[in-house]
């Protein structure tokens, strides 16, 4: 190696010749032209590498390659990619997305863990040839892992989550989203040897008990970010374990899973006042009384998904727009009880005139036009769901238009069987779908 000049070897600029012609080529000094490709994303480095060869030596420097998403920019990508990358960037790389790149397997993956062992962030989300030895070459050479995507990887298993504990201790996000083989076995090895977990993403992943709940609250303080939506055996009992042992809980996932009952509520209530997102959809045990605990607790609360929460009543709309103030998202969808009372209370709280931002009420049949007039002062209001909605008319949406005339409505109207034809030749319509 030549000699190093602020950090940069000259040995990187030996393509440089007095006959580069290009003026920035000879008013630049190399190194700051070094610096000003390191700002270029992977597109236009790309195309910069095809200018000159002075240029080419620039723009393939390892130092410019420490961010690469190739989502947007190649998803058919081969294994051979991923190694010529791996070995030009080497200990530069530090985050690293091949989302959806379904033709790279755990052999391109070994040698990228082998030549990149600084990296940070690797998301292999829909990447379905990797196996469980892809996980055990990270263990092995990738000690500084923090970020981890699996989703989709469906062929991962308990033994990847053993590997992770033992080589990365850092890491502090997981998503094994739909890696349905995995089970309490790997969540217990893995939050026992990572306590800095900070983030589980565990959508789909189907074999999980109540166990593995218990393992996760009794060795994840750090917890921000918990989803479970569609852990169809977890109940009450598991869940109550997270609460009680993470604190700082933020957002938790929990849809599709049946079995809970106002308990979680109570126990999110008492032990996570930091919650902003909830999303119970599904869960038709939940009550009135549930979420008025939790909304008297709870005033951080930003985001919550009550979809086909079919109990609850315009008493849990008058708790939220009492208590929690900073509500920006707010879906209701199958919810079959709430009225234009329940929204009057949601349209004159606190969230209402600067916060709340989204609100979805499709197939709520006692909604009527009357909501909408409660919710024109709700200038903050982007989208609003009304598929459904039977006493919805187009006026109704017109009048909120005068109000808020950039507001996204998405409304639905039942087909008009139109009178029968005179002598068969005129056209039938109908009106339906709409999009307004």
């Amino acid at each position: 190696m030549g000699k190093e000049v602020n950090g940069v070897s000259r040995s990187r600029f030996e393509m440089f010749s007095n006959s580069d012609e290009a003026v920035i080529n000879k008013k630049l000094p190399k190194e700051l032209l070094l610096r000003i490709f390191s700002f270029l994303d992977v597109v236009t480095l790309c195309r910069c590498a095809q200018v000159s060869r002075s240029w080419n030596v620039l723009a393939l420097d390892g130092s410019n390659w420490q961010r690469i998403d190739l989502f947007d920019f190649q998803r058919d990508i081969e294994g051979r990619v991923v190694e010529n990358i791996s070995k030009r960037c080497g200990g530069f790389l530090r985050k690293l997305s091949l989302r959806g790149c379904l033709g790279v397997g755990d052999g391109a993956l070994r040698t990228f863990a082998q030549n990149c062992r600084n990296i940070e962030l690797l998301s292999l989300n829909g990447c379905t040839k990797i196996t469980d030895a892809t996980c055990s070459s990270l263990s092995k050479f990738c000690p500084k892992l923090k970020h981890l995507d699996l989703a989709s990887c469906t062929s991962i298993t308990n033994l990847s989550l053993k590997a992770l504990s033992e080589g990365c201790p850092l890491l502090e996000q997981l998503n094994i989203s739909w890696c349905d083989q995995v089970s309490k076995d790997g969540i217990q090895a893995l939050v026992r040897c990572c306590p800095g977990v900070k983030g589980l993403f565990l959508k789909g992943c189907t074999q999980l008990e109540d166990e593995a709940l218990k393992f996760i609250g009794a060795h994840c303080p750090e917890l921000v970010t918990l989803n479970l939506q569609t852990c169809s055996q977890i109940t009450d009992e598991g869940l109550i374990t997270i609460c009680r042992g993470c604190h700082r809980l933020q957002s938790l996932c929990v849809s599709g899973c049946a079995n809970i009952t106002d308990a979680i509520l109570n126990a999110l209530g008492q032990n996570c006042p930091r919650l902003r997102i909830l999303e119970v959809a599904r869960c038709s045990q939940l009550t009135d009384v549930g979420f008025g605990t939790l909304a008297r607790n709870c005033h951080e609360l930003e985001k919550m998904d009550l979809e086909e929460c079919v109990q609850i009543t315009d008493a849990t709309l008058i708790q939220l727009s009492v208590h929690c103030p900073r509500l920006q998202v707010l879906s209701l969808s199958h919810c079959e009880l709430i009225t234009d009372d329940g929204i009057r209370h949601l349209g004159g709280g606190p969230c209402a005139h600067d916060r709340l931002e989204v609100v979805e009420l499709d197939n709520c049949p006692l909604i009527t036009d009357a909501s909408l007039e409660h919710l024109k002062t709700c200038h903050s209001l982007d989208r609003i769901e009304l598929y459904d909605c039977q006493q919805i008319t187009r006026a109704g949406i017109k009048r909120l238009r005068t109000h808020l005339p950039n507001i996204k409505v998405h409304a639905y109207f039942a087909p008009v069987t139109p009178p029968p034809s005179v002598g068969g030749s005129r056209q039938r319509f109908c009106r339906c779908c709409i999009l307004l």
